[in-house]
C-alpha cells in the first residue's frame, strides 16, 4: 500500500509541475508575443511620422521652389515652369501618401486632423501673390510640420516628450 501510495504522488506531482511548467511558459510567451506586437506597432509610426514629416518638408520646399520659379523668375537654364510645378505635384502626392499611411497607425483623430492641416497650410504657398503674402504662408507650414511632429511624439510610447 506504501508503494501505491508513494506512486501516485509521484504521479500527481509530476503532472502538477507539468501544468504549472506549460501555465508559465504560455504566460512568458504571450507577454513576449505582445511585446514584439507592440514594439512592431512603434517602429511603423516612427517610420509613417518621420516619413511623413519628411514628406512635408520636401512639398514645402517644392511649393517655395515653384512660387519662386513663377514670381521672381527664379529658374534653373533648361528648366521650365510646367517641369517645377510638376516637380511640386509630384511632392504633394508624396505627401499625400505618406500622410495616409501615418494616419492608418495613428489612434488619433486629433494627429489626422493636425496632418492635414501641416498640409493645408503649405498648398497656402502656392496661394501667395506677393512676397509680403508668401511670408506668413512660409512661417504657417513651418509652424504646423514642427506641431504635427511635436504632436506626434505622445503617440510612440517610450520617446521623451520634451514638453
Amino acid at each position: 500500500m506504501e508503494v501505491v501510495a508513494t506512486s501516485l504522488i509521484a504521479v500527481l506531482g509530476t503532472l502538477l509541475g507539468s501544468s504549472l511548467t506549460y501555465l508559465f511558459q504560455r504566460r512568458t510567451a504571450l507577454r513576449t508575443e505582445q511585446f514584439t506586437r507592440s514594439e512592431r506597432l512603434r517602429q511603423e509610426r516612427i517610420d509613417a511620422y518621420s516619413s511623413y514629416t519628411g514628406a512635408l518638408a520636401n512639398f514645402r520646399q517644392g511649393q517655395m521652389d515653384y512660387w519662386f520659379a513663377k514670381y521672381a523668375g527664379r529658374l534653373t537654364e533648361g528648366e521650365s515652369l510646367h517641369e517645377v510645378q510638376r516637380e511640386a505635384q509630384r511632392l504633394r502626392a508624396a505627401a499625400l501618401e505618406a500622410m495616409f499611411r501615418a494616419e492608418l497607425l495613428t489612434p488619433s483623430a486629433a494627429l489626422d486632423t493636425l496632418g492635414r492641416q501641416a498640409l493645408k497650410a503649405i498648398d497656402g504657398i502656392r496661394e501667395a501673390h506677393s512676397r509680403d503674402e508668401l511670408e506668413p504662408a512660409r512661417d504657417a507650414s513651418r509652424s504646423a510640420i514642427y506641431e504635427f511632429i511635436a504632436a506626434s511624439r505622445r503617440h510612440i510610447p517610450g520617446l521623451i516628450d520634451p514638453q
